[in-house]
């Protein structure tokens, strides 16, 4: 199976005015597979969103990328110009959900409004009461201004936009927040429905049980680093790294158990690996005094499930 997009070590830093380095992602290795949703875990602050948007080219200008996110194609987002991601990439190649999606829709345009001129921008396949209906929303709320629309519309709005092109990756950024559950349940449902056309998802999300309901892989991202991926079922029901099992114990399932301590800063993090050698080192229970870690993380793998940490992790 031909991955549609690969991510060879991707970094991201924001140099401040004052010249501190904020390493908001470090190292990050994922493949988006046809049929396939990847849910991308992890608490607020850690990187995710940043992730998102430095594949489409929507960092600020004091943003500092390197290493490789490839299309099947061999386009590699993070060296492509501007003119390329906006004439071929966004929207025809790759669709954004964003986060609140209502204050993404222009307040004075209905959403028809909206859903058509994208359509005929990307000069894409489908009508808009087809893509209405291929997201769950009745046509006739297309007539909608955006303030006339519930969370959920709004929600499936932002969907029907993201596939207005046709693209064969999705990259729904945090699509749930501010939805209860039955409407949390419908969205990410409709994103696994895109994905069985043949797309690949990707899922950013600090909801476990909606990456759990719908995700078929799962990687889990803290202060920055991708520390644990794999299938979804063995990752969620079996965690390697303490993280992740921390993550899981703080669910109502696994006990309401919070992980001690707080993330580091992200304008830290250089600091923190090189006096304790890991970001998790003095969050870590398998770390008993806070013990210093030796080295740089090692990559374990077995199969398609590996994590990034230092032993006895």
């Amino acid at each position: 199976m031909t991955d549609l997009l690969t991510l060879h070590r991707v970094s991201v830093r924001f140099r401040l005015p004052c010249g501190v380095l904020v390493r908001a992602v470090s190292d990050a290795a994922l493949r988006l597979r046809p049929g396939r949703v990847l849910a991308l875990v992890g608490e607020s602050g850690c990187g995710k969103s940043v992730l998102a948007s430095a594949l489409l080219g929507l960092l600020p200008g004091n943003a500092e990328t390197r290493g490789h996110a490839l299309l099947d194609d061999g386009t590699d987002l993070l060296a492509a110009p501007e003119p390329v991601l906006a004439g071929r990439i966004r929207g025809r190649r790759v669709g954004l959900v964003p986060q609140s999606a209502g204050t993404h829709l222009t307040p004075v345009r209905t959403a028809r409004a909206q859903l058509v001129e994208t359509i005929d921008s990307l000069r894409g396949p489908s009508g808009a009461d087809e893509l209405a209906r291929r997201v769950g929303l009745n046509p006739a709320d297309l007539d909608r201004y955006p303030h006339e629309l519930s969370g959920g519309m709004a929600q499936r709005v932002a969907l029907a936009l993201a596939l207005a092109g046709d693209p064969r990756i999705i990259l729904a950024d945090e699509p749930t927040t501010g939805l209860d559950r039955p409407l949390v349940h419908r969205t990410v449902d409709l994103l696994a429905d895109a994905a069985t056309d043949g797309r690949a998802v990707l899922l950013i999300t600090h909801d476990l049980a909606a990456a759990r309901r719908v995700a078929t892989d799962v990687a889990v991202m803290y202060a920055s680093r991708i520390v644990e991926a794999g299938p979804a079922d063995e990752v969620l029901n079996d965690p390697w790294h303490p993280y992740t099992a921390g993550l899981l114990a703080a669910l109502p399932e696994g006990g309401f158990e919070p992980i001690p301590g707080h993330p580091p800063s992200l304008t830290e993090l250089d600091r923190i690996e090189g006096e304790w050698g890991c970001v998790y080192c003095q969050r870590c229970p398998d770390q008993p005094g806070f013990a210093h870690c030796t080295g740089d993380p090692t990559l374990l793998a077995r199969g398609e499930r590996w994590i990034a940490a230092h032993a006895p992790c």
